[in-house]
């Protein structure tokens, strides 16, 4: 005897209790009238963003949306969305000058990751993202861990010794951070490649609640977001990860550890190669998965060389075995 099945489409009850959930991470009273630019890719963004303000409006909650690139389409008609390339960034930051917006987001292709602009349509630098949300969740959680991966981590640190917390280091990798959160029972984790993982998101990663938690903090600071980093951009400046091609990154990094390790402060294995100086710091490391070598700068408003006198040397080094 056969039996006929059905199918039961609970998508609508499974995004609704996504949204109910990313919004618990807030005060949507706290939140004043902004215009937020949010740039989806044509990825599976939009959605879930439509979900979310149709919960803002029915909360009453004054935020204007303006999208673009807004509906899902496999094919990527307006180019692959990677926010964290240079080259994409224009869009989005036209957008933000042209609507006066308070600012931007835009979102990689699964929308596990977002990425900021600021009212100017600058790019934030991720570094900068995190260190204002381990601000946000030490100012609740008094003496809480925050987790960070080792490519850029001054700023980070700065602020989490500042506010009384405790700074963890993992490995890069989503399966590392979260395995380092649970065992410390850390409140939030962030990477550099703008993955945020949330204690109280069973400790995964969330491109949604990073944008509505900044959106809350301008919100009650009655800060731009430009103004909220722009000490931190002042005291802690990187160079962004930059990405070499080479025939062996085992060679290439064994001359840059040849030249600078004897002059390091002191040196960190966590993931790749991480040197200390007095005013600068890099971490050097190759993919798991391509023949690059992975390079992030990092320095001290008073250091007494530019950040692309470094990377010139460094650079060098990688490419062709002189300083």
């Amino acid at each position: 005897m056969s039996r006929r099945g059905k199918i039961i489409n609970k998508a609508s009850a499974a995004r609704s209790a996504y949204v109910e959930r990313v919004l618990k991470f807030i005060d949507l009273e706290a939140l004043k009238p902004l215009k937020i630019v949010v740039n989806s890719g044509n990825g599976a963004a939009g959605p879930t963003l439509d979900a979310i303000a149709e919960q803002l409006d029915r909360n009453n909650v004054p935020i204007q949306f303006v999208c673009i690139n807004h509906v899902p389409d496999w094919s990527f008609p307006n180019g692959i969305p990677n926010p964290m390339l240079p080259e994409n960034h224009a869009e989005t930051a036209l957008v933000v000058k042209q609507e006066n917006a308070d600012f931007g987001v835009a979102f990689d292709g699964d929308f596990d990751r977002c990425f900021l602009f600021d009212d100017c349509g600058v790019f934030v630098p991720v570094e900068y993202v995190v260190g204002l949300l381990a601000g946000i969740f030490l100012d609740r959680e008094v003496g809480g861990k925050i987790v960070h991966d080792p490519r850029v981590v001054w700023n980070i640190q700065d602020i989490i010794s500042q506010k009384g917390g405790v700074a963890v280091q993992s490995k890069t990798g989503h399966a590392f951070v979260k395995q380092m959160m649970r065992s410390q029972k850390a409140v939030y984790g962030g990477e550099i490649s703008a993955h945020h993982y949330f204690r109280d998101f069973s400790f995964c990663d969330s491109g949604m609640i990073p944008w509505i938690m900044i959106a809350e903090l301008v919100s009650k600071s009655g800060r731009s977001l430009r103004s909220l980093v722009a000490d931190r951009r002042a005291t802690f400046q990187s160079s962004g990860e930059v990405n070499f091609s080479v025939d062996s990154p085992d060679d290439a990094i064994a001359r840059v550890l040849g030249v600078y390790s004897p002059r390091a402060i002191s040196s960190d294995n966590t993931d790749g190669f991480s040197l200390v100086f007095s005013d600068w710091r890099f971490n050097l490391r190759r993919s798991n998965t391509e023949s690059l070598v992975r390079l992030n700068i990092e320095t001290r408003a008073w250091g007494s060389e530019p950040i692309n006198s470094h990377l010139k040397a460094i650079t060098g080094l990688i490419e062709g075995g002189v300083v």
